[in-house]
């Protein structure tokens, strides 16, 4: 979602509303048996046929069908079990969390906008170089070094901003209002991460088979000639019964 604003008192405060969850741990990884440990978390739904098999195969006991699956370290993995259901509920207004994202995408960029160059002074005699990168190194190497600044493909990294808090929670739509401005395009997936214990609801419950309902349907006799002379008749002898 894009930013927004929300007032607390006299004061307002710039926000990103994030969806987070609910998200279901799929599996439970330990130092014994993996070598580490970690939850496996699913978030969101798709159709089954954008879905390979192996991983249907590992989502089957659970009865979903996850859009986004990702992995958090915790040495507190052994205390949760496959099933259970991560909410907004597990953070409060005021945590300070961690949030983890792909940023945003800018092309190819020069080296102001990439690096913050100054670039030069713009007087006379200085033509066409108020943006460039200037030099590069001296002329004895005769190579450029690795990692020196220069123009080219800007975001679509993998960006952590940290410190950031939590204004408000939305739980009935598990939405957190995180103050100031996360990394990554609106619709894109984010990481939250924040210290504290981990909360878990009840069991992701269970999709419902749907149940065949049999309807009675009375049947009426097709309209014919002779059904129309035989109500007629019934009806003359009804109304002659009455007259006696």
């Amino acid at each position: 979602m894009s930013m927004t604003q929300i007032w607390s008192g006299d004061k307002v405060f710039g926000v990103t509303p994030v969806q987070a969850g609910p998200c279901v741990v799929t599996q439970v990884k330990t130092k014994a048996k993996d070598g580490y440990n970690a939850l496996q978390l699913a978030y969101g739904t798709r159709q089954a046929k954008n879905i390979n098999k192996p991983q249907l195969g590992h989502f089957k006991s659970l009865n979903i069908l996850p859009a986004h699956v990702r992995e958090f370290r915790t040495e507190e993995a052994a205390n949760f079990k496959a099933g259970d259901v991560i909410t907004v509920k597990t953070f409060k207004v005021g945590d300070i969390v961690n949030v983890t994202a792909t940023s945003k995408g800018k092309g190819f960029q020069g080296v102001v906008k990439r690096h913050h160059f100054h670039g030069f002074r713009k007087t006379h005699g200085n033509k066409d170089q108020e943006r460039m990168g200037g030099s590069i190194g001296p002329k004895g190497p005769a190579h450029v070094f690795k990692g020196t600044r220069m123009g080219g493909r800007m975001g679509g990294d993998r960006v952590t901003t940290t410190n950031l808090e939590i204004i408000s929670i939305d739980e009935a739509k598990n939405i957190l209002f995180i103050k100031g401005a996360v990394p990554g395009a609106i619709n894109g997936l984010a990481l939250i991460n924040g210290q504290g214990e981990l909360v878990v609801n009840q069991a992701a419950p269970e999709a419902v088979a749907p149940v065949a309902v049999e309807e009675n349907i009375e049947t009426t006799p097709a309209v014919t000639p002779e059904n129309i002379e035989a109500t007629s008749a019934v009806t003359e002898n009804n109304v002659t019964e009455n007259n006696k």
